[in-house]
Order: structure tokens, then sequence, then C-alpha cells
């Protein structure tokens, strides 16, 4: 059993930056595959940014790409998404979760709102 806590949101203007934390408990963090998800109000959750466990191959929704950044501290058990140049149009929720082996487990969610 993982628990994943999520936090860093909060509201922002556009063109500015945010970083989102995941903090992991009650695993072996380095062996999960961490992925990045956010949901829209009205919309279906939406992958951001993937991050496997055995190397540090990305592949970011067009919608971040060139913007968001992911990373994992291994040693702090932390997922960490660096969100810079921010659109209206990323205003969700935005959650991290971990897959290993046919279980995937998520966080509770941190509200971003990016508005003027």
């Amino acid at each position: 059993q993982v628990q994943l806590v999520e936090s860093g949101g909060g509201m922002v203007q556009p063109g500015g930056s945010l970083r989102l934390s995941c903090a992991a408990a009650g695993g072996t963090f380095s062996s999960f595959h961490m992925r990045w998800y956010r949901q829209a109000p009205g919309k279906e959750r939406e992958l951001v940014a993937p991050m496997s466990s055995f190397n540090d191959n990305t592949n970011y929704a067009a919608s971040v790409k060139g913007r968001f950044t992911i990373s994992r501290d291994n040693a702090k058990n932390v997922l960490y998404l660096q969100m810079n140049s921010l659109k209206p149009e990323d205003t969700a929720v935005y959650y991290c979760s971990a897959y290993r082996g046919g279980l995937n487990y998520w966080g509770q969610g941190t509200q971003v709102t990016v508005s003027s």
C-alpha cells in the first residue's frame, strides 16, 4: 500500500509558475512508475506526464510539452511537477499516481487555478 500526498497547488496569474510535489510513503518509491494527471471541471482525467521507474524517459501531453517538467527524487520519495508559463487552460485538480504490478495508487489531488 502506498500513500500519496500532493502539495504546491494554488492560484497563479497567466505566465506564472508553480511546482507541485507528491510525497510517497509505504512502499519502495523507486520501484513505482509515477505519473501526473489533471482533471478540469466537466472534463475527463488527463495524463500530463509519466515517468518510469527504470529511466528518466518521459512523454508529456502535447498541451504541456515545453512548459512542464516531471522529476523524481528517489532518496526523498518525492515526485515533482515544475509548471512554467501557465495558462488558464491549465486550471485543474492535479493528481499523482503510483503504478506497479497492475495496481494504481492515487493521491487526493491539489487544485491549480490560473487566472488574472
